[in-house]
């Protein structure tokens, strides 16, 4: 039997039914508790299956960041203005390339509702913004700038607002959310089972999914799902075969952001019962030499000595430049009075020079191309320019003092953390599309099962934004009535 057949079984096949429910979610990360409650509070039965020995999935172990913006009232009581026109301007310059408009516009209009949503949830943010630099790693703060929103370009094509919305925790906030919201599905009735694996989808004879086999601790079991099945399954980062087909230079990439059960399960499923998956090849690639934030004062170059960007975008924008454009061929250039050790990963010296055209040397650069990029660098950072990248005046500094060294950004060298964002098409209600852009009826997806809101410049937080709005919009249209 090949992939399809063995996951997509017909429904005449099922003589049997082990188990009814209303929904049936498979995987309990961030987007699967939240369609389970949504689809729960709406009056619908619920079952979760999950092959982990309890819930929580990725999301558990995150950051616990949400991206939402257009307002929140963690936004207002700190003073910060946005809008969802404004959220919307960013999202749409920065998730691309060809970002999604059909979900991230009910993204940026239902943002507000759907931070309180969370609150009321019993999640905790605590009213102070972080002044640092993308992600408060020691401290308790609850909104910080997660993404790129007050650096070049995008500062010139939004009002910057920051929209990281941290849980109020020093350490494990992806567990606090987490626990918050399994403790919400819990208590209005949603049904799991943990050690369960989905091994097929069930399809009617009009191309309707009614429900699932899976494996559990008590066997094979027939799942019917009289109203719909929500994929929630996470990514596939953790698939090295899919890795190879869709993403390979994902596979360069030391750290994978995930778990074992991330390996493409609910994508797979997904496209045998006839959905399409879309930009398999997208991920988030983080780069995490910052902080310190000292290192921003120095200058990324290729291995043509040639500077490549503005050092205080986000570290994920960073990594995802110079693993798909410069295929990690890449240094920072720092000078004695700026260099410190990144804090998460260890990083190698490549060289190191008592003088510019030393350091070129030691590089292998052709004669006076760093030097010239340095000197360029110089001339305008002294007058708090920077005519080529627009890097903010706070880390704009000459590179002058000696000795000058060069971090090795290379991925055989420096740890880049990834995960995949390519997946199953979903329009607005979260339904999972075909490749004709039908729906398929009975069928949804939210989170990293999904191509979401991200495509590329991901921002941190939104994958626990999108997973948990989009998770929410597929509980709540597959308790509705049968479309």
């Amino acid at each position: 039997m090949n992939e399809v057949e063995l996951l997509r079984r017909e429904e005449r096949d099922v003589s049997v039914w082990d188990v009814e429910v209303d929904v049936l979610v498979v995987g309990y990360g961030c987007a699967g508790v939240c369609a389970a409650i949504e689809a729960r509070e709406a009056g619908a039965s619920v079952l979760v299956l999950d092959r982990a020995g309890g819930a929580g999935g990725t999301s558990i172990s995150s950051g616990g960041f949400v991206y939402l913006g257009g307002g929140t009232a963690l936004q207002k009581a700190l003073g910060f203005e946005d809008s969802a026109e404004n959220m919307f301007r960013y999202m749409m310059a920065a998730c691309g390339p060809a970002p999604d408009e059909a979900l991230i516009a009910p993204y940026c209009e239902g943002s507000v509702a759907h931070f309180d949503w969370i609150v009321a949830r019993g999640v905790p943010y605590r009213e102070s913004f972080f002044a640092g630099a993308h992600e408060p790693f020691d401290s308790d703060e609850g909104l910080v700038f997660s993404g790129s929103e007050h650096v070049h370009p995008y500062n010139e094509i939004a009002t910057p607002a920051p929209r990281g919305h941290a849980p109020r925790s020093i350490r494990d906030k992806g567990a606090l959310f987490m626990n918050k919201l399994i403790a919400s599905a819990d208590a209005v009735g949603v049904e799991s089972r943990f050690q369960s694996r989905c091994d097929a989808l069930v399809v009617a004879s009009d191309g309707r999914v009614v429900g699932a086999i899976a494996t559990t601790l008590e066997g094979e079991q027939h799942i019917r799902a009289r109203k719909g099945v929500v994929l929630s399954a996470g990514g596939f980062i953790y698939n090295d075969a899919m890795l190879e087909r869709y993403a390979p230079m994902l596979r360069q990439c030391k750290h994978k952001v995930g778990t074992e059960n991330d390996d493409g399960l609910g994508i797979r499923l997904g496209l045998a019962a006839g959905g399409e998956a879309i930009r398999m090849e997208s991920g988030d690639v983080s780069m995490a030499i910052f902080p310190p934030n000292s290192l921003r004062h120095g200058i990324f170059v290729n291995h043509a000595g040639q500077r490549i960007l503005n050092e205080d975008v986000y570290f994920g924008r960073a990594g995802e430049i110079i693993l798909f454009h410069h295929d990690t061929r890449a240094y920072l250039v720092v000078d004695d009075d700026h260099y410190d050790r990144p804090l998460n990963f260890p990083v190698e010296i490549a060289a190191v020079g008592e003088s510019i055209a030393e350091l070129e040397s030691e590089l292998g650069f052709p004669m006076g191309v760093l030097q010239s990029t340095v000197s360029f660098y110089n001339e305008h950072a002294a007058k708090g320019e920077d005519p080529l990248f627009h890097k903010l005046p706070k880390y704009l500094t000459p590179i002058v003092k000696a000795p000058f060294g060069a971090l090795d950004l290379s991925s055989e060298k420096l740890v880049y953390s990834a995960f995949t964002l390519g997946g199953l098409r979903i329009d607005a209600n979260a339904r999972v599309l075909s490749a004709s852009g039908a729906a398929i009826p009975g069928l949804y997806a939210a989170g990293r099962t999904t191509s979401g809101i991200a495509k590329q410049g991901y921002s941190s937080g939104m994958s626990l934004g999108d997973g948990s709005f989009f998770g929410r919009a597929a509980g709540r249209h597959a308790a509705g009535p049968l479309d």
